[in-house]
């Protein structure tokens, strides 16, 4: 291994790729050698992360980190997915400057010196724009602008392609980002959390030649279930008892006054009101209410105790070849 100081790190996140995976090896390793040629004593790594692929996948894998000391190759024990396989490689990242991608040869290494200019002028974060897509309209590129349009109105982070795995990030903020489900395609909207400086640039996209698309029109619906968690963790992640304490303040109130109409025409006008559906409505609302403020209570409590304990990674590492 090289003694140069890791100035890149690129993690490419591989499930069934094993006739790309060959193709987008030289293909970056002809940019990085170039690139470090530019470089005093830096160097570059490349990380392969295998999730559980079921081809030849990590054989090629293994092959590539035995004869090039620059790849670092991680084998996943079953599928986790890519947000899981982007954790474990920024984690293992060594680089000041991690750039992600996928392993389908649609993303093109030949974009990564404009990424690492973007992130050189003070960006913390550069998230590639597919402006000219080359996927079927109606089943990912019609479906993926309406994501990305919901995306930057909820988030308030405005990118045109939330999607687009091409992505370079300062090491301190992609390390410090909450990896966990599907949650890849948030990352620059969760880097506003840390105080991130994001912008975006076009990039190249290729049609896949060989393997099949992993993505589908389903995805849609994960999404947006996802935005729903990614909005609560952007505006509410440190003070729960604000979003479901407000709730159950406005069903409590509401349930209060219903009660004390009823009881003004129980007592003052002395008709009977144990028939009334509206009595129900009162006792539920003001129920639920409570319910929802000891929801928060407890919320706070888990915050607290999430900040106090050491969290657990969403992935298990079976395998790391790496030369020393």
């Amino acid at each position: 291994m090289s003694k140069d100081k890791i100035y890149v790190s690129i993690v490419v996140p591989i499930y069934n790729e094993e006739e790309n995976l060959p193709i987008l090896y030289e293909k970056i390793k002809t940019v990085m050698e170039k690139l470090k040629k530019q470089w005093n004593d830096k160097d570059y790594e490349i990380i392969f992360v295998n999730d559980g692929s079921s081809d030849k996948s990590w054989e090629i894998i293994k092959n590539l980190a035995e004869k090039d000391y620059h790849v670092v190759g991680v084998n996943f024990r079953r599928n986790f997915g890519q947000t899981a396989a982007m954790a474990a490689g920024f984690d293992i990242a060594r680089g000041e400057i991690i750039i992600t991608m996928d392993g389908d040869l649609q993303n093109d290494p030949e974009d990564i010196p404009r990424l690492l200019e973007k992130i050189n002028e003070g960006y913390d974060v550069v998230s590639g724009w597919r402006k000219d897509r080359k996927d079927a309209f109606l089943s990912r590129t019609l479906p993926s602008k309406i994501a990305n349009w919901l995306i930057s109105i909820v988030t308030k982070v405005y990118l045109h392609d939330y999607g687009c795995s091409l992505k370079a990030y300062k090491s301190e903020v992609a390390k410090s980002l909450d990896s966990y489900g599907e949650m890849h395609r948030f990352l620059p909207a969760l880097a506003r959390l840390v105080g991130a400086k994001i912008t975006e640039i076009p990039v190249k996209h290729h049609p896949r030649i060989y393997g099949k698309s992993k993505y589908g029109i389903s995805r849609t619906f994960k999404v947006i279930l996802d935005l729903i968690w990614v909005k609560f963790l952007l505006d509410y992640r440190n003070k729960p008892l604000r979003v479901f304490g407000g709730f159950g303040m406005l069903f409590s109130v509401l349930g209060i006054l219903i009660l004390l109409y009823l009881s003004c025409v129980k007592i003052c006008l002395g008709l009977p009101i144990g028939h009334r559906p509206l009595l129900i409505f009162g006792v539920l609302f003001f129920l639920t209410g409570i319910q929802l403020i000891s929801t928060g209570l407890i919320a706070e409590l888990i915050i607290r105790t999430y900040y106090e304990s050491q969290g657990k990674k969403p992935y298990v590492i079976k395998e790391v070849i790496q030369h020393q």
